[in-house]
Formats: C-alpha cells, structure tokens, sequence
C-alpha cells in the first residue's frame, strides 16, 4: 500500500481517539472541525465518508471515519429500533400534540397537533420523510416517556460498540446528537436486521388519512427511485450544523456495501457523491483496507 492511500486506510473500531495531527478545516456552515487530511481519489464533497462491506467487514474506502460530528436525522434510525424493539403496539393511536413542535430548529411540519396515527405510521414517516414531529411522538410515548427512550437510544449505542456516538434527542434537530462514520456503518447493519426499518426508509412516498384529507409524503433520498439502485435500507439528515448526511446499506457489483456520507456541501452533492462512490466500486479499482473489530 503506498504512502498516499495509507494515508486513507482506516479500520472501522469501537475506541479511537483523533490523531493529534488532525487540521481544522471549514465545515459547510464555515465553521471548523477537526479532520484529518485525508487521500480522497474521489473528489468526493462529503466532508466524511466510509464504504464498508456488511458481511466481510473490509473498508474499501474511508475519508476521516474516526471524526465526531453532529449527525442530524440519521439519529431516527436508533429511535425506531429502540421502539421496534419495545415491542409496542404498531396499532396504538397516537395524537401529535403541542409538545411535538420543533423549539430547537422551528422546522414546520404537515402533521398538526390533534391529528392521531398509529404507531406504524409514525414510524413510516420518520423513517421515509424524515418527520420531526412523528418522531418526537413515538419517543413521547415510549415506556418512560422522552427521558427513557434517549436513555435506551444511548444504550443501545454502547451495546453496539458505538462509543463516540451520544444522543440528547430523538429527532436529530439538536447539533449535540453526534458520532462518527465508523460508529454509524455499525448502526446501519443493525437496523438492517429489522424488516419495517427495510421496507419503509425505501419506500418512495407513502399517504396517511386524517379528517382534513390525506397527506402524501415523499421518501427525502432521490436515489430510491432511481431503479438501478438497489438499496436496502438508506437515511438522510441535514441541519445547518451537520450539513448534508447520508447513510445507506445497498448492494453494489454484487456486495452488500454500507456508505456513509457526513457534512456535505450542497443540496444535492451527497448523492453525487454516493454515485462517485458506486462508479468506483464497480470499477475494481477499490482497495481493502482491515477489518471491523467484532465485539
């Protein structure tokens, strides 16, 4: 391996400090972060970005995986796991209420307060559209309420080995839900494991009932539609603070590959980037770097 792609080479560990010759750079707000000055052959925008194979563990390619950084709407797949694996009722109604109003961001949403779901349609929205207020609701009305579902989000990180991962909210608007490429590629291949998790981050839009009407929702990834893209499970974010962020586990040339793709530029240049990323798989010109660490 020569000097230059050492450089890049990064194993995908549950304890990692960042090396002390990390440089501030601007991250997409202007703000500073601390990154490394990594080899990126791809030119890719994501400021990090990780390609891993799900089932070998191999990291084919890595761009500052160890960095700490705001993950925005990504933290709603470890808030529909540790519901799901509440075992609660996917029936159970649920009314949006006053309390659900984003006071961190003041984002706006379609769900109002006094209209009800079920549990099951919360959990497709948050997932598919990415839905603040359905999110906040399912955390509201987990056993213990908020308190106890974060509690469980940051549980569940720790079993998965996830240690630079922290949760203080189950929505992602707050900057300080944060964690790293290499603890998100971890988090992805759990929620794989769940089938609602598969089937509704993929599904391209989906309609819920209420007595004003119905609301289409469509899916926040572009990339589901597009059909020669096979992906399984996929989320995005984005917050001021985080950028743009991506995480997926789709099969490309054969494999399951896990990508992760944090503070982007631009609205549309982490799917660029996920594109970049795909061309360069299929190419073969890929390098294998070390494994996973498996607890």
């Amino acid at each position: 391996m020569n000097k230059a792609i050492a450089l890049c080479a990064c194993v995908l560990i549950s304890a990692v400090s960042l090396p002390s010759t990390a440089s501030a750079q601007s991250g997409s707000d202007g703000r500073e972060i601390g990154l490394q000055r990594a080899y990126d052959p791809l030119s890719l925008k994501s400021s990090v970005a990780l390609v891993a194979d799900a089932n070998t563990h191999e990291v084919l390619f890595a761009k500052n995986p160890q960095v700490v950084l705001p993950i925005a709407s990504i933290s709603k797949l470890m808030t529909i796991m540790v519901n799901l694996e509440a075992n609660l009722d996917l029936n159970e109604k649920i009314e949006i209420t006053t309390d659900d109003i984003d006071r961190i961001k003041h984002t706006r949403s379609r769900l109002k307060p006094g209209m009800v779901f079920t549990r099951r349609e919360l959990m497709h929205l948050a997932l598919m559209a990415s839905e603040n207020r359905a999110a906040h609701a399912l955390a509201r009305n987990y056993p213990g309420g908020m308190q106890a579902c974060v509690a469980k989000m940051n549980e569940k990180a720790r079993q998965l080995g996830m240690l630079h991962t922290q949760f203080v909210e189950p929505t992602g608007l707050s900057d300080e839900n944060k964690s790293t490429a290499n603890d998100l590629a971890r988090m992805v291949m759990q929620a794989h494991k769940f089938h609602l998790i598969r089937e509704y981050t993929t599904d391209p839009e989906f309609s819920v009932e209420t007595r004003w009407g119905p609301l289409q929702f469509h899916n926040t990834n572009r990339l589901v539609k597009k059909h020669d893209w096979d992906i399984e499970v996929q989320k995005t974010g984005f917050i001021n603070e985080a950028g743009r962020c991506l995480v997926m586990q789709t099969k490309v040339a054969g494999r399951e590959l896990v990508i992760v793709l944090l503070d982007s530029v631009g609205t549309l240049t982490r799917f660029a980037d996920a594109e970049r990323i795909r061309k360069y798989i299929r190419s073969g010109e890929m390098f294998k770097t070390s494994m996973l660490n498996d607890q």
